[in-house]
């Protein structure tokens, strides 16, 4: 029987690009849920954009269109766009903090103008109307995000919503970047006997109820069903990690499910602690492990995601990451309109 890559492959619709920039480059188009790409990335793609996380998004509303940018050897360029319904609209991640183009490192501005150029007139004669795009936040790739942002202009896009994202850089000592506030919480967490702990797979239904009790205590929204968060840690093995805040009788005092996004970065995902143990502020002890974590795993950063209510930004939650040592970037959003 032959290979889903083969398949896939089979599937393909190979579309043109502009003569000049494209010249020595081939745009396939994938129809499907998480195809696989055809020649080998020449990029260590994001966790997002892998068919294992892109078969998890469950995207039902309407078409799911995957564009590989390819020289003779290698993808050079990946873009999955998802459809409305109706299909005049399409977007850039489906259901993820992230989508949108990843390149390799050395493609030539010209060439992704001329990538996306072609995705736009791919999706134009399918009748989309609207194309939206959330790549990942600049600290990730400053590079890369800034070349993206200028072929991006530069092709007609507007920007917005702008979100403040913070980050931890793990070659900064996490202590001696903590506010004093926060060094004495720290402090009082280990007179209390409380301790940073990885946590097995199998507590996850507990670390679970948890998270949505301490989120419905706090009145926010957790957005994910315990199958959803099981089948994440399925699908992704070693990829989705449960870390833990225990006190002194074994307690959680806090937990956190944290997902590698690629070797270097690591994502503080799904943190939680109980109103009961606010006294203690044991999140400042759980980002000083996840700190830990990351840079003996030799990991670049901690990304400590947005800041954001329904009404604006979070200022107590941006202070808090402020107080942590965290470094604030942007995280931009891109849309157009295609005629």
């Amino acid at each position: 029987m032959p290979s889903p890559s083969l398949l896939s492959a089979a599937a393909a619709q190979l579309l043109p690009l502009p003569a000049l920039a494209g010249a020595g480059y081939t745009l396939r188009r994938l129809p499907g849920l998480a195809p696989a790409p055809v020649r080998p990335p020449a990029y260590v793609p994001w966790l997002y954009l892998r068919p294992a996380h892109q078969a998890l998004q469950q995207w039902t509303e309407g078409e799911v269109l995957h564009f590989f940018l390819e020289n003779d050897t290698h993808t050079v360029a990946q873009l999955a766009v998802y459809l409305s319904a109706d299909g005049r609209a399409a977007r850039s991640p489906g259901r993820a903090p992230f989508g949108a183009v990843q390149t390799a490192p050395d493609l030539p501005e010209p060439v992704l103008q001329a990538f996306l150029e072609a995705v736009e007139t791919s999706l134009r004669a399918q009748g989309v109307r609207r194309l939206t795009l959330r790549p990942h936040a600049f600290a990730y790739e400053p590079a890369a995000s800034a070349r993206l942002a200028t072929v991006l202009g530069r092709l007609g896009y507007q920007i917005g919503p702008i979100e403040m994202n913070s980050y931890l850089p793990l070659s900064r000592d996490f202590e001696a970047c903590l506010h004093p506030s926060e060094r004495r919480r720290l402090r009082k967490c280990e007179r209390h006997g409380l301790h940073f702990e990885q946590e097995p797979p199998l507590l996850l239904p507990l670390a679970y109820e948890l998270i949505a009790r301490s989120r419905q205590e706090k009145g926010k929204p957790l957005n994910m069903s315990p199958e959803q968060l099981q089948a994440l840690f399925r699908a992704l093995p070693g990829k989705v990690l449960l870390f833990s805040v225990r006190d002194a009788a074994g307690e959680w005092a806090a937990v956190s499910v944290v997902i590698e996004v690629r070797p270097d970065v690591l994502y503080h995902f799904l943190p939680a602690s109980p109103l009961a143990y606010n006294h203690l502020s044991p999140m400042v002890m759980l980002n000083s492990g996840l700190h830990a974590f990351g840079r003996a795993s030799n990991m670049r950063l901690l990304d400590l995601g947005i800041s954001a209510l329904p009404t604006g930004v979070d200022e107590s939650l941006l202070r808090f990451k402020r107080h942590l040592g965290a470094v604030s970037g942007i995280k931009l959003t891109f849309s157009k309109e295609l005629g």
